[in-house]
């Protein structure tokens, strides 16, 4: 059985390569899938058993703080903090989209990992 837990969310940073993407911030949407062995949750009824969606928003939350000049950066460190708090991970996805660029036009960038 694959049991995945999806985490999709709207938060503020200040990533970018241009000085002023890092003063001035932006809107960024992330999404995370996490392949994570909640059978035990399902019959349990216990949060310690599964992840918490609130503890990966935290992390979420926290690592879009420290601004970047590269998403990518971004991206490995959300990875990396939510495989340190949940090491039974065994594969996932989490993409980092900055909503509105200093592109012209309407435009996203976005940044992907999966593993």
């Amino acid at each position: 059985m694959v049991t995945t837990i999806h985490l999709k969310m709207q938060v503020r940073g200040f990533h970018g390569v241009d000085e002023q993407e890092r003063r001035v911030g932006n809107d960024f949407a992330v999404s995370l899938s996490l392949q994570y062995p909640f059978d035990k949750a399902m019959a349990s009824d216990n949060l310690d058993d599964t992840i918490s969606y609130a503890d990966v928003a935290a992390i979420v939350r926290e690592q879009m703080a420290v601004p970047s000049k590269l998403l990518e950066h971004v991206v490995g460190r959300i990875r990396r903090e939510v495989l340190n708090r949940y090491p039974a991970i065994s594969g996932g996805r989490i993409a980092v989209v900055k909503l509105n660029p200093p592109i012209p036009g309407q435009v996203e960038a976005a940044v992907e990992v999966e593993w």
